[in-house]
């Protein structure tokens, strides 16, 4: 269910949105054909993590990863340290 919230501007028409912007970088302001005004939320990756937005397969992997750790689907595969080039 979509949150409702009325909020009035001040004297130079500017309206707080505090806590609803939290961990948001940037708004994209749309106002439709009927004059209502949408604002959705961005937020900035950086440039070098772009590719696996891009990259679905990747991405879907990824994203099947974090659902198998949260849901304790994993097993030891045991050491990498010998993959390490750090000594």
């Amino acid at each position: 269910m979509a949150a409702i919230k009325t909020l009035k501007p001040d004297s130079k028409g500017r309206i707080a949105l505090g806590s609803l912007l939290h961990g948001v970088s940037s708004v994209k302001v749309t106002v439709d054909e009927r004059n209502r005004i949408i604002l959705e939320p961005f937020v900035e990756i950086p440039a070098a993590e772009a590719w696996l937005y891009r990259n679905k397969e990747a991405f879907s992997k990824v994203k099947k990863g974090l659902d198998d750790s949260a849901n304790g689907r994993l097993h030891n595969l045991g050491s990498f340290a010998g993959f390490s080039e750090d000594d």
